[in-house]
């Protein structure tokens, strides 16, 4: 058989993840990345209950600007997660499988942890 005839399968440069694929990969990320930002968290309520000195030096860390880019990015994480959660729950109870609601719901989940997001942080910084 001459290589010509052969079918090609397809590759990264013409195949395309389905949005069900990208959200679950981005479930999983998210949940890595919530399990090392608790070690901030931890340090935020150590710092609290550490005394003014302490809470002052952790108060100046999460001011600087890359570190609340960070939180930022956290904070979306944590709200996509949740969302996507819910999600899952709704499959559980056999919800949501056929392939354009599920498509449709990973869509939303990405608007609403990035609506949840902007809310928390305007709420955060009035």
């Amino acid at each position: 058989m001459d290589s010509d005839d052969r079918p090609l399968s397809p590759h990264l440069q013409i195949y395309r993840f389905p949005t069900t694929v990208i959200t679950s990969i981005t479930h999983r990320i998210t949940g890595a990345l919530l399990a090392l930002g608790t070690l901030g968290v931890t340090y935020w309520l150590i710092a609290l209950a550490s005394g003014p000195q302490v809470y002052a030096a952790a108060r100046a860390f999460f001011g600087n600007g890359f570190v609340q880019l960070i939180l930022f990015f956290w904070t979306y994480a944590l709200f996509y997660h949740l969302c996507n959660g819910i999600r899952h729950l709704g499959w559980a109870i056999d919800y949501g499988f056929e392939l354009e609601r599920a498509r449709k719901s990973a869509v939303a989940v990405f608007v609403a942890a990035g609506i949840l997001t902007v809310i928390t942080w305007l709420f955060a910084l009035s």
